[in-house]
């Protein structure tokens, strides 16, 4: 033993290095080789003895903890059935990230929307409608559509941090003045050396509302600093730029005065002198004759220049998002081609136009409906890619200035106000499309507040079961198919028809508002509870108990295992004892999220950290792999007594369209014969 353990501190030796016979028959020597073993997992391999911890990390029956471990999984297993444990691991979250579209409600359909609203039930459509319209609602900020109509914010006011009563405050403002009065009266030498002997402490309580005063003073100075020196430098290159230029002028009327003078294609502002002197005719004339002087001398760009293939003097990055953003670069240079006669100019007047016209003061006009606006300003920019009233260049050097003004009987609206915020404690309406459309490629989703996600969170082995149940078969599905309207629901009628449920059980798709997902009801024969008695299980006593909670714990967790996770999170929540007997399936039938918080770390910033781990059970229901048609009363039925299906009953005869031609064309037949 001592022999061994020496070998295997020392570490590899030179013959194991390269050694990979499995029947090695070399002598064991201190710094050369050592002896030849069998893993003690019997995984069935042979290595030398120095490389037993290197064949740990590889041995498939090693034990090994999960690989979300640091996720909250705490099993550990061999390492050979980690690929197979993690299709069940509870901590093997998958996010459905499914996405539609629904817009908003058009005008020729308000008849059937406000029928739906006054009578809200359970239909899956209208449940899923209304669950994406508050989360429409949410996301929708006033302030990024109305930035005019937003109410003044208060200003706060510096208060240090040592401040806690209005006493305090008034004490440190006192202070405060008593600093600056100080700063502003000089002090003698004497005075100073008299002030820092002195050991007087009554004020250092105030330290530190002196000390911020004193910092934002050094970083004031600081500042200023900095920028004095940037304009030093700046002026510095300007005279640089300067001199040279100066330099460029005297060589310029040093050649100009050894040359001729007049309107030679050689001079500097020879084009603008004529521009001004002589009319468009004579201009072009002297363009025409003179054009491959002007060019070699650099008076006018050529078309296709070789050293500058630019019409720009300089190149400027311009971000276009769309057409109407475009914007002329300050060196652009137009054409004489593209400009009228030079010593006219083009005169521009700024005109608003507004609704004084119409001799309407701006109390009498309409007010505007919050949820209607918000939402038709909202579609204009979704569908069309620009607000209603915007901005808009004409032809690169005019731009038409657009503004809207909107009054709403809210308004002002505060900083943070959504669009859920305005409308609280109104009756709740339905303002979005029951039918859903899918979301393609042409779609810009970066931009769009009509998109949804799914965004709810399943176990690895659960999401196919959601995700084919859930969108594939009842969501894609549902208008039409899986539930079926009233013909005659343009008019108004808001009858419904669930045509499918799952095959082999007697249960009906429904919409639970308090876990926000579609569930699998089953139909009771007959109520849990005779008599519609209620009990109190959160009492103590074993006579307050309901039937199901007198079982045994043994008979609770056997009927729960056949339960599925949504029931399982529903049954945790009745009480006590029901939590206590749906937690021991936490390991099996459960999931563990990491809930995350913004902390603020010692050096001012701020970052995401892990705060805890929790455990619970998703909102999956039942996987159904087939799907029945229910017995249900056919549409037919619904239309006999429909109020609004009405019959027109003619007992007149009518001719047909062609019946007087047949009867021609008989007449011709029997004359012929």
């Amino acid at each position: 033993m001592s022999r061994h353990s020496t070998e295997r501190s020392v570490g590899h030796h030179r013959h194991c290095d390269k050694c990979y016979n499995l029947h090695c028959q070399v002598p064991v020597q201190v710094s050369v080789s050592c002896m030849v073993l069998k893993c003690r997992k019997s995984c069935g391999a042979s290595f030398h003895m120095c490389k037993q911890e290197e064949h740990q990390l590889l041995c498939p029956n090693e034990v090994v903890p999960c690989l979300n471990a640091e996720s909250g999984c705490a099993l550990t297993m061999r390492r050979h059935m980690l690929a197979k444990h993690l299709e069940v691991c509870p901590a093997s979250v998958v996010c459905c990230s499914q996405e539609w579209n629904r817009f908003p409600v058009s005008e020729t359909d308000l008849i059937f929307y406000k029928n739906v609203s006054e009578n809200m039930d359970d239909d899956l459509d209208v449940g899923l409608a209304l669950r994406d319209q508050d989360l429409l609602f949410q996301s929708i900020k006033m302030k990024k559509l109305f930035p005019e109509l937003m109410a003044d914010e208060p200003k706060l006011q510096d208060i240090s941090p040592d401040v806690t009563c209005p006493a305090e405050e008034a004490s440190c403002s006192f202070d405060r003045g008593e600093i600056t009065e100080q700063k502003e009266k000089e002090l003698s030498q004497e005075e100073r050396d008299a002030l820092a002997r002195s050991r007087d402490v009554t004020g250092i309580q105030k330290y530190s509302s002196w000390e911020k005063i004193f910092s934002k003073e050094k970083e004031g100075c600081k500042q200023v600093a900095e920028t004095l020196n940037k304009e030093e430098k700046e002026t510095e290159m300007e005279q640089e730029s300067s001199n040279s230029l100066s330099r460029r002028a005297s060589a310029q009327e040093d050649s100009s005065a050894s040359g001729a003078t007049g309107l030679a294609p050689w001079q500097d502002g020879v084009l603008e002198r004529l521009g001004k002197e002589v009319n468009v005719a004579e201009y072009n004339m002297y363009l025409v004759h003179n054009g491959v002087m002007l060019i070699n001398f650099g008076q006018l760009a050529a078309c296709t220049p070789r050293d500058k293939d630019f019409v720009y003097g300089n190149l400027e990055p311009i971000e276009v998002k769309t057409i109407r953003t475009f914007t002329v670069p300050k060196s652009y240079r137009a054409k004489r081609s593209h400009l009228k006669d030079p010593a006219r100019k083009t005169t521009i007047t700024h005109q608003s136009v507004d609704t004084a016209d119409l001799g309407v003061s701006l109390d009498d006009l309409p007010k505007c409906e919050e949820i209607s606006t918000t939402l038709l300003c909202c579609l204009e920019k979704e569908l069309k890619g620009h607000l209603i009233s915007e901005s808009t260049s004409t032809d690169g050097f005019y731009v038409d200035i657009g503004t809207q003004t909107y009054s709403f009987p809210s308004a002002p609206f505060r900083a943070d106000a959504s669009l859920a915020d305005v409308i609280a404690g109104r009756p709740r309406g339905l303002h979005m499309h029951v039918g859903v459309e899918s979301v393609t490629r042409r779609h810009n989703k970066t931009s769009s507040a009509f998109s949804y996600m799914c965004g709810s969170f399943f176990r690895r082995d659960e999401y196919r079961s959601h995700f084919r149940n859930v969108h594939c078969d009842i969501q894609a599905s549902l208008n039409g198919w899986f539930q079926q309207r009233c013909p005659l629901a343009y008019l108004g009628c808001t009858f419904t028809l669930s045509r499918f449920g799952p095959a082999g059980h007697e249960a009906g798709i429904k919409y639970c508002k308090d876990v926000n997902s579609l569930t699998l009801r089953p139909q009771a024969a007959c109520p849990p509870c005779e008599g519609g008695k209620t009990f109190s299980p959160l009492k103590d006593g074993a006579h307050s108990m309901d039937p199901l909670s007198r079982l045994p714990l043994e008979i609770l967790q056997h009927i729960a295992g056949y339960l599925d996770s949504l029931a399982l999170s529903q049954l945790s929540q009745v009480s006590h004892l029901m939590r206590e007997v749906c937690a021991t399936l936490l390991q099996e039938r459960g999931m563990v999220s990491i809930k995350w918080e913004k902390k603020a770390l010692s050096d001012g910033r701020s970052s995401w950290m892990c705060s805890k781990k929790v455990w619970k059970f998703s909102s999956v229901f039942s996987s159904v792999d087939r799907w029945r048609f229910v017995d249900a009363p056919s549409m037919s039925d619904h239309l006999k007594t429909c109020p609004f299906y009405q019959r027109e009953e003619r007992s007149d005869p009518v001719a047909l369209a062609c019946l007087g031609e047949v009867r021609d064309k008989q007449k011709e037949l029997k004359r012929a014969r």
